[in-house]
């Protein structure tokens, strides 16, 4: 099988379901810009994290995978029948808000803004973090997303919190100052 098919060339693709719009529409900006968050959250695998920070790490890309094929799913003028899709569960959500809990129990307490940076592995957390939070503004975009993507709404918005905390705990393990912010300079 070829990777290319050239059904793109000229300017669009096919959703699940087989309807055809611009490669410009908001779902595919919406579901591509969880596949580049995937992508920066991969980068943080690649570093030497203890094993639960891995297997959340797995969990997560499996996750936004399951975001990105809902995202791209649409049944309205669909050509063929759209394949079973997982969901994102409260069980999802509450894994996530489970380890930022856990995370934070060991970090200082925060009374300032700090500055994204400190080592490799914290910056590519904060440019995860950002690249989540645009994410979850492109969700929102898509008509009717409050009502249909709540939970995937949620599951990003702790997912920021949760890349947030684990630049922190980065920056504890090995022994990082916090830059913090200085509004003064």
């Amino acid at each position: 099988m070829k990777i290319y098919t050239k059904t793109g060339d000229k300017g669009s693709t096919s959703l699940l379901g087989g309807q055809r719009v611009s490669k410009d529409n908001i779902r595919l900006e919406a579901y591509g810009t969880v596949d580049e968050l995937n992508s920066f959250i991969g980068m943080i695998r690649n570093f030497k994290i203890d094993a639960y920070d891995r297997n959340l790490i797995e969990f997560i890309q499996n996750r936004l995978f399951d975001i990105g094929s809902f995202l791209a799913a649409v049944d309205k003028d669909a050509e063929f029948p759209l394949p079973e899709l997982r969901t994102i569960r409260k069980e999802d959500i509450d894994y996530l808000e489970q380890s930022i809990d856990r995370f934070s129990q060991k970090l200082p307490e925060l009374n300032n803004f700090v500055i994204p940076a400190g080592s490799e592995l914290i910056s590519w957390c904060n440019i995860a973090r950002t690249v989540c939070r645009r994410a979850e503004r492109r969700i929102i975009s898509i008509e009717n997303a409050t009502k249909d993507y709540y939970n995937v709404i949620v599951f990003v918005n702790r997912l920021s919190d949760l890349l947030f905390v684990m630049g922190r705990k980065y920056a504890n393990e090995n022994n990082i100052n916090e830059i913090l912010w200085n509004n003064n300079l």
